[in-house]
């Protein structure tokens, strides 16, 4: 049976400051619900720069609390104006010396649903997460909002499989892959993993990347967001690998039944047989 969600996600440049960031995605927010949007989400740590291009302590004072801190309170804000789901990536202190690339999601009525914390944490040239942030230890949740089960999954998250296949068994119809990725590092891996994985685990994959030059290292963010079906087929147009864009989509969660009774991985699924997956 046919059920349509519309969905938006945003890739952004970054405008120099958090204040002058969170506004440019206000209005982006805005104008998705204006298109009818019932959920959107934004780019990993969509409030601050890419500061984990390079390693100092300065760039702890872009963490805060979440769900109690000002950006998650001023999306909740947002999520009651607008009447969208809202997928919010930041970069969360939980206390001193406890940092996490976090996403909150906050449901339709500006009601903090809970969050995702990033699991697998990169440390090569360009990308120095494991200084800045803990591997996530809240599991995989998915969240009942007001357009259905969505689940989140961020940006180095995505090149793991497991995670990808535990949301699909929480029940996840929709997952938001906020990320900052650059081009020449995996560029020939971004429209193939997301695909992939919205093909293997049956459900409605949202891949967000920033775009442009940030001040803080030479990576290119080159965009290049889309929305992906559970035959992997991108739903409408890719963005741009240059500008920002703000892209709204109509997702008809209705294919997931029909793929999964079409292809049946999940009948076919062999647990019994994993137990190495899991071994040191």
């Amino acid at each position: 049976m046919s059920h349509v969600v519309r969905a938006a996600l945003v890739q952004a440049t970054w405008t120099g400051d958090t204040e002058s960031m969170i506004a440019k995605h206000e209005e982006h927010a805005r104008e998705a619900a204006r298109q009818g949007a019932g959920i959107i989400g934004f780019q990993e740590v969509f409030n601050a720069p890419y500061f984990c291009q390079v390693q100092e302590p300065e760039h702890y004072r872009w963490a805060e609390p979440v769900p109690d801190g000002p950006t998650v309170r001023r999306m909740r804000d947002l999520a009651r104006e607008t009447g969208m789901v809202v997928v919010v990536p930041v970069f969360e202190v939980e206390r001193p010396g406890f940092y996490y690339n976090t996403a909150a999601v906050i449901d339709a009525d500006g009601s903090y649903l809970g969050k995702y914390r990033k699991h697998h944490i990169p440390q090569v040239e360009g990308f120095w997460e494991k200084y800045y942030f803990k591997p996530g230890n809240v599991g995989w949740p998915v969240f009942d909002t007001a357009v259905g089960k969505v689940g989140v999954y961020i940006c180095y998250d995505r090149h793991f499989p497991e995670g990808w296949r535990q949301l699909g068994l929480n029940g996840a119809q929709l997952v938001y892959n906020p990320s900052a990725t650059s081009r020449g590092l995996s560029g020939h891996l971004w429209q193939l993993e997301q695909p992939a994985s919205a093909v293997a685990n049956e459900y409605f994959v949202a891949a967000i990347n920033r775009v442009g030059r940030e001040e803080y290292g030479d990576n290119d963010f080159y965009g290049t967001s889309y929305f992906v079906d559970p035959r992997g087929q991108f739903v409408g147009d890719v963005a741009s690998d240059t500008e920002e864009q703000l892209l709204v989509r109509d997702l008809d969660f209705g294919l997931i039944e029909q793929v999964r009774h079409q292809w049946a991985f999940y009948r076919d699924r062999r647990p019994d047989a994993y137990d190495g997956l899991v071994e040191p």
